[in-house]
């Protein structure tokens, strides 16, 4: 399949999402304060290539504005590392952390320090823990995947469980499964590889919501948001899955998995409605 066809996909679906990003209204004086605790990987640093991260945009950026939406003096603590495992996460060793702790134990730390006053706490982790086993050519490393989701399994309930500990029970804990960068195989002619992904995103997915069930914690969609097992064709004959790849990453433009900005959008609006409801939520659609 010509890359042109991802072009016209990806044109047709960017025109087909209505609505604007997520965006903080008017302070309320008499609203309370707290913090919103941001922890994972690259999507969570809000990374844009040729930019690098910005933690205070992406998706976090988008849920923030929607908490202070009702409380104004809520503060961001932006732990997020580019490039985390849940291995690394909890065992250290990718980015560095106060007194050479870990993501995890940092995050923990900041939660007991905010003795109570924590209302949000968002994670997406586990992506990098198996997305290296795709090569580039599109063959996959079934060890290596396998072990990945292992690591997955074990690390992530882990890592919910104890910020449920630290943090107590009234606090939001919102955990991200994941878009499909995977699809865009099917652009390059491996359509078996793009359909094999769904099946793996999904394995994904499920041991995510296991996690946060374990820990009394939300899971936000974005797999669903981007439409990720609709293969209804669209007017260029691009999947729709396929094309909301290419709407909404860099993967169709610079081989690059990170969401764009529209992307980042959408991820934020499948986190808000779980946390105080839903400003301007951004909708993909194709008509």
């Amino acid at each position: 399949m010509k890359r042109t066809l991802a072009v016209v996909g990806a044109a047709a679906l960017v025109c087909s999402l209505g609505a604007a990003p997520a965006r903080a209204g008017a302070d309320n004086p008499h609203a309370a304060s707290g913090s919103y605790v941001a922890l994972g990987d690259s999507l969570a640093a809000g990374y844009q290539p040729g930019l690098g991260d910005n933690k205070t945009g992406g998706y976090v950026g988008g849920v923030y504005a929607n908490l202070r939406s009702k409380y104004r003096g809520a503060k961001l603590v932006n732990l997020a590392c580019s490039g985390e495992t849940t291995t690394t996460m909890v065992g250290g060793g990718r980015c560095d952390y106060p007194g050479g702790a870990t993501q995890l134990q940092t995050a923990v730390d900041t939660i007991k320090a905010e003795k109570g006053k924590v209302r949000l706490i968002t994670l997406d982790i586990g992506a990098n823990d198996v997305q290296t086993c795709v090569a580039r050519a599109g063959a996959i490393d079934a060890a290596c995947l396998q072990a990945g989701m292992v690591a997955v399994a074990n690390n992530t309930k882990r890592i919910v469980n104890d910020l449920r500990a630290a943090a107590g029970p009234k606090t939001q804990i919102v955990l991200l499964n994941y878009y499909n960068p995977f699809l865009v195989f099917w652009l390059t002619g491996n359509q078996p590889l793009a359909q094999v992904s769904v099946q793996l995103q999904a394995q994904l997915s499920g041991l995510i919501a296991q996690a946060a069930a374990s820990g009394d914690a939300k899971v936000a969609d974005v797999a669903t948001a981007f439409r990720s097992t609709d293969w209804t064709p669209t007017a260029s004959g691009v999947p729709t899955n396929v094309a909301a790849i290419c709407a909404l990453t860099w993967m169709c433009s610079k081989t690059d998995i990170h969401a764009n900005d529209a992307g980042y959008v959408l991820m934020a609006s499948t986190v808000n409605p779980l946390v105080v409801g839903p400003i301007r939520p951004a909708t993909a659609s194709v008509g």
